[in-house]
């Protein structure tokens, strides 16, 4: 995965990312973290990637992330808490690397087993999860994700953004054979609440993954219908409807993204695609 500076995530962010998973464009300024080659295989090995962080680490931030290490090993209970929330801190607003932070905000809400801190953590996974493409990084996410949603929801099993977030983790995660137990709850869950965009979100995604772009297609339709200005739907809809050559229709989600944006950078991305299709 790539490091990332989130303090907040904007929507011309979010923008980008669609563009890099549409395959157009890269951010120079992230760094990548390199999967490990195993019999020409690419898999995520978390220690690893944690170990290639640290040593890319200055020796100032170095020497500060050994003493807050330090503190978290000493302490219990509610010091050790906020101690790995501070290393969480760390690697997201110092070292600006992104799945140590996940790691550690994830560990402290294990040993919390608070529902609120258990969906906060799960969530910073699935967002990530959302904005991947490599398989081997989308099984870590979900898997961790999952962890904490189960937790989350062992405490409180009504809890339908929870709900929808496992669902995500087997839908987007590569973690099951059987995507139909990420699938049922989710239906159930827009069945009864048809506005819950969340929801529709995350099957149009699993639609769109799957090759079922006018399942996919019906499912970002209902978001803008609800929210006319849905970007992320409306980007996903016509990358939908060019996947199945309907140029006509992918030009006009395409305009209709471009008419929303101010980014002169991001306007002219979509310009590019626009004028692949003719």
């Amino acid at each position: 995965m790539h490091k990332k500076q989130i303090i907040l995530i904007s929507s011309a962010a979010i923008l980008l990312i669609l563009l890099v998973i549409f395959g157009k464009t890269v951010n120079p300024n992230k760094k990548v973290v390199e999967p490990i080659q195993e019999q020409n295989i690419q898999h995520f090995k978390f220690e690893k990637v944690l170990q290639n962080s640290k040593e890319s680490l200055s020796q100032a931030h170095k020497a500060l992330l050994l003493k807050i290490e330090k503190n978290a090993e000493t302490h219990s209970g509610t010091e050790k808490i906020h101690a790995l929330n501070h290393l969480a801190n760390f690697w997201r607003d110092s070292a600006r690397y992104y799945e140590p932070y996940l790691f550690y905000i994830s560990e402290a809400a294990k040993l919390e087993n608070s529902e609120k801190s258990l969906t906060f953590a799960a969530q910073q996974f699935t967002s990530s999860l959302l904005e991947v493409s490599e398989p081997s990084v989308q099984s870590w996410l979900a898997t961790n994700a999952k962890v904490l949603f189960d937790k989350a929801l062992s405490i409180n099993p009504n809890n339908d953004s929870s709900i929808i977030g496992l669902g995500a983790c087997y839908i987007l995660g590569n973690i099951s054979t059987n995507p139909m137990e990420g699938i049922l709850p989710l239906k159930e869950i827009v069945t009864k609440n048809p506005a819950n965009i969340y929801a529709q979100l995350i099957l149009g995604l699993g639609g769109k993954k799957s090759g079922q772009f006018d399942k996919a297609i019906e499912r970002f339709l209902l978001i803008v219908e609800k929210q006319p200005t849905n970007i992320e739907a409306i980007l996903h809809l016509a990358e939908c409807y060019e996947q199945k050559h309907d140029k006509l229709n992918a030009k006009i989600w395409y305009l209709k993204a471009s008419s929303l944006i101010n980014n002169e950078v991001i306007k002219k991305e979509i310009e590019n695609r626009i004028n692949e299709l003719k």
